[in-house]
């Protein structure tokens, strides 16, 4: 602990640079007003009123420049998480719908580069979760044929899958995260003090995830990884409250924090079921929290995206510990879109609605990739 003690010392820096200085936000926020510059990390609300026609205003930009806007959502993929996909796609085509773009979706499963190419669209929103949809491989595609996509890069999106690897990236920017380990699942004795968290190293949407309290449930929770053959890692459980950030980048700004939303399922755990499968899960937006936690969770979301490379979008999630102490669980590159995803729920309370959301997140990628306003609308 005393590593982390040394590290946390640095992001609780970087908390009040970010988010605790709100005498210096507000004087910021006054400069921006009158054309200023924007504080990093400092997330800035706009709220965007209706504009004729029953479609958002979303910002100059997008309401002049990208009024022809086309996507291309995708939905699906091969991996085990494609039904939670097929909703969030739907979600996401929805709300680009109501925002004035113009949609086309596709339903994939693992697409090949050709197939790939004769989907038409401006820019491409890849609402895939799993291995190949929000790993690198699709992404892969993307970059291969010049498309000018939303989410992370390849080689980010292949290390924020690999949660291993995350917690390895996090702690070298000095983020505190459990202890954890790969499962050898040739051997039934727990390298951790029990209870653990035992769940695959390469899935998202808590797929597999299961909280082991006896050597009884270790053992048969190597029994499972030998039947399915994934790699799976054991995690220190940490007993608190589960908290999420979105981090986003609508601007061009860099990436800054949406309010945290704290997760409270019924159950007391939050996996695949609570998530998706039942309607018991107590969701709160700005959750009252302790002096300066809010602020430190926050900046330590902004630091472990940095530290992956995150690009337009991502969720943070924590458990906040009874002394206090924020540990971070894991970083999702596609988060969720369905009614009940959190990375929506979070911008509501920002003032942003997924229509907003959505088009500006494909807007960004359109700049980003490099496509001009005038090649809109002509295919690809």
């Amino acid at each position: 602990m005393q590593g982390a003690d040394r590290r946390r010392g640095a992001g609780e820096r970087g908390a009040r640079e970010l988010c605790c200085d709100r005498a210096g936000r507000e004087r910021r926020g006054r400069r921006r007003a009158d054309g200023g510059g924007r504080a990093p990390g400092a997330f800035g609300v706009r709220r965007h009123p209706r504009a004729r026609g029953g479609h958002l205003a979303i910002g100059e930009r997008v309401v002049s420049e990208f009024s022809g806007l086309r996507v291309l959502v995708l939905g699906g993929g091969p991996d085990a998480e494609r039904e939670v996909s097929l909703r969030s796609a739907a979600g996401v085509a929805s709300a680009l719908r109501e925002a004035g773009c113009g949609v086309v979706e596709a339903t994939i499963g693992r697409v090949t580069a050709d197939e790939l190419r004769a989907l038409e669209g401006d820019v491409v929103f890849p609402v895939l979760h799993g291995s190949f949809g929000e790993g690198g491989g699709l992404q892969d595609l993307l970059e291969a044929d010049g498309r000018a996509y939303v989410g992370c890069g390849a080689r980010a999106a292949r290390l924020a899958m690999d949660k291993l690897a995350t917690k390895a990236a996090a702690w070298r920017a000095g983020v505190p995260t459990a202890d954890a380990a790969l499962v050898n699942p040739h051997d039934e004795v727990c390298a951790l003090d029990l209870p653990v968290v035992v769940k695959p190293v390469h899935e998202g949407s808590s797929v597999g995830l299961r909280i082991v309290r006896t050597a009884a449930a270790y053992a048969a929770a190597v029994e499972a990884v030998r039947e399915h053959g994934r790699p799976n890692m054991v995690e220190a459980f940490v007993r608190g409250r589960e908290l999420t950030v979105g981090v986003v980048d609508l601007e061009g700004h860099g990436l800054a924090a949406l309010p945290i939303v704290e997760i409270a399922p019924a159950s007391g755990v939050y996996d695949y079921q609570a998530k998706y499968e039942r309607n018991d899960t107590r969701y709160t937006a700005n959750p009252d929290l302790p002096s300066g936690a809010r602020e430190t969770v926050q900046a330590r979301a902004l630091t472990v995206a940095r530290a992956i490379g995150v690009r337009h979008l991502a969720r943070v999630d924590f458990l906040l510990d009874e002394h206090g102490e924020a540990w971070l669980l894991e970083l999702n590159t596609m988060p969720g879109f369905t009614a009940t995803s959190l990375l929506p729920m979070a911008g509501r309370a920002a003032g942003i609605e997924m229509p907003t959301l959505c088009a500006r997140l494909a807007a960004r990628a359109m700049v980003d990739g490099g496509v001009a306003p005038e090649a809109i609308g002509g295919g690809v």
